[in-house]
């Protein structure tokens, strides 16, 4: 309740729907649980790419120390926990019925594991059932529970649009992850994304860089393959970029070219040279031909 230590104070931004009480039913403290956490949340009748993104993504927060706190439901729900456990961090299932409750039935096996390393959390008194009004209350715990909330696939009309707007309202993170335009099951999480309510998350790495602490855990900013090309000084790749590919230039003409003085010309030219980039013909210098460069008749004879 309200006070006790294992009581998490986020709940507090509730206000007046703040919960009365939780049952707790597991092996994890709840508090601690949520201090680093993310909700996880998606459509029940999940694509094969929305499971799979959500138990990856999952997966990489458990293993980065962050908590997955979901609804324990078919589809996106259940494959962040399964994630969530292939981690070291606890998972947190807040249900819409009483925590002694399975629901849904086939879960039975995954609450169990949850309940072994993680918590079975619910508002409702023990044996009470689920109906629909309990499941949209529920959301907004799984949104104050959490630092930010992550939405893999919701259509226009999912439930876990519902949670997306509680983190808004509290002013949570939020999270979208992109897919396939013709997807029904992503409209919803493009939505966001074109209204500016949600940010794109395509891994754990981009949700901990949204929810973590400024400057601690920003993510790796991600770019093309590195090619040798990237490693010459920028007047190196102007003198390259001017050499010729086929018939050779005088040295002063590529300087000329190039934007840069003769003996710049000269030193890049011979540091090229030595790297295998160009070769010194008859006319001057030119690129230096690979196996995989394709060769004109003229060029071919004049070689």
């Amino acid at each position: 309740m309200p006070g006790d230590v294992e009581w998490p104070t986020q709940l507090d931004d509730l206000e007046t729907g703040q919960p009365l009480g939780l049952w707790l039913h597991g092996s994890a403290d709840l508090r601690f649980s949520c201090l680093r956490s993310v909700g996880v949340v998606g459509a029940r009748a999940a694509t094969p790419y929305g499971t799979h993104v959500a138990t990856e993504i999952a997966a990489g927060l458990s293993s980065a120390g962050w908590g997955v706190v979901s609804g324990g439901a078919y589809g996106i729900d259940g494959a962040a926990h399964r994630g969530a456990l292939a981690g070291a961090t606890p998972t947190v299932a807040v249900l819409a019925c009483g925590a002694d409750v399975c629901y849904p039935s086939g879960h039975q096996d995954l609450f169990a594991a949850i309940r072994k390393s993680g918590l079975i959390v619910s508002e409702c008194p023990p044996g009470v059932r689920p109906t629909r009004a309990r499941f949209l209350v529920r959301n907004r715990l799984i949104a104050a529970l959490s630092r930010g909330t992550l939405v893999v696939e919701a259509a226009l009309r999912s439930g876990a649009l519902n949670t997306a707007a509680h983190a808004l309202a509290l002013k949570r993170h939020l999270g979208a992850v992109p897919g396939p335009i013709t997807s029904l099951n992503s409209a919803g999480c493009h939505r966001l994304i074109r209204d500016a309510k949600a940010t794109c998350v395509t891994s754990c790495e981009e949700m901990i860089d949204l929810v973590g602490v400024l400057g601690e855990e920003a993510a790796v900013e991600q770019g093309g393959p590195v090619v040798p090309h990237d490693v010459l000084s920028p007047n190196t790749r102007l003198v390259l970029d001017a050499v010729p590919a086929r018939r050779g230039a005088g040295p002063a003409t590529i300087a000329t070219t190039a934007g840069v003085d003769l003996p710049t010309a000269l030193s890049s030219l011979g540091s090229l040279a030595a790297a295998g980039y160009v070769e010194r013909v008859p006319q001057g210098w030119r690129l230096r031909h690979t196996r995989n460069t394709r060769h004109s008749p003229s060029s071919s004879a004049s070689g």
